[in-house]
């Protein structure tokens, strides 16, 4: 388990690609003056990894904030997602493009599938999700994305996946104390595949619970930073989303404690709670 001092500090990828071990995430800002003021101020608190998404409908103001922080584009991990539909060979070659067009750039660190294809709704859903590989797999050999992966995929969806050439590279998933998904944890640890949290901290529905502030009083910590080093010390990378600069920093202040063994215990006896509940093999969207 490498040892993380600073936000910037990185987990590597299969493929050798440098992560920064804690991601600013953007889910439900809005395009605009505002969702660019709070970027600039992520990035103005030492922010290097910032994580979009077409469905999101803000790359814009994402591109917007990298050119007016100064910061050289190679300093900022982008990662980005193809939509449900957009998924497929040629439509995700175009999606990738006007993701590009969007962020103004003419790369992307990261470009994950944001669904998989969902069997309730597609008898040939693994076709579907090969085809959209296939497509991601060529803009990466060819120098567009430095890596590629997946979001919302449990094993059974990665199986097909890492049959191929190129196998992902991570897979983003609902990932906090009251949804701890320990099969796909396992699977991707087995196989060299970094799992990143979304709603790492359940949009603060785990931050009241008894165990969360018992131990957040124990380290002299909040409930938010006991979820978020919990995440780091199960491998995975947390994407924390806030637009509050005092959060912001609050976010990043975890890397001067550490959870020992009784709290990860305590922590992992935990039963299910604050989750999403979405099913992506029974999605409606």
């Amino acid at each position: 388990m490498p040892k993380f001092t600073k936000l910037t500090d990185p987990y590597t990828l299969a493929n050798g690609v440098k992560i920064p071990c804690l991601g600013y995430g953007t889910w439900r800002m809005q395009d605009g003056p505002d969702t660019q003021a709070a970027l600039q101020t992520a990035l103005a608190q030492g922010y290097r990894h910032i994580d979009t998404a077409a469905y999101y409908g803000n790359e814009a103001s994402v591109g917007r904030a990298l050119r007016a922080s100064g910061i050289p584009r190679e300093a900022v991990f982008l990662t980005s997602k193809v939509w449900n539909t957009d998924r497929g060979y040629a439509s995700t070659k175009a999606a990738f493009q006007a993701t590009l067009d969007r962020l103004g750039t003419d790369y992307l660190d990261l470009y994950l599938i944001h669904w998989p294809a969902a069997a309730n709704r597609f008898d040939d859903w693994e076709a579907i999700n090969r085809d959209t590989w296939r497509a991601m797999t060529e803009l990466y050999q060819a120098g567009k994305i430095r890596a590629i992966g997946v979001s919302n995929f449990r094993p059974h969806h990665l199986k097909a996946l890492l049959e191929t050439e190129v196998p992902p590279m991570v897979d983003q998933i609902e990932f906090h104390p009251g949804c701890q998904q320990g099969e796909t944890l396992a699977f991707c640890r087995e196989r060299g595949i970094l799992v990143e949290a979304w709603s790492p901290l359940a949009r603060g529905r785990v931050l009241d619970h008894p165990l969360l502030v018992s131990l957040g009083k124990k380290h002299g910590k909040t409930p938010a930073q006991i979820c978020l080093r919990w995440c780091l010390d199960q491998g995975a990378l947390p994407l924390p989303k806030s637009v509050t600069p005092a959060r912001m920093a609050e976010n990043a202040g975890i890397f001067d404690f550490a959870l020992d063994e009784a709290d990860l215990a305590a922590v992992a006896a935990l039963p299910p709670f604050g989750g999403s509940g979405h099913d992506p093999d029974r999605l409606d969207f």
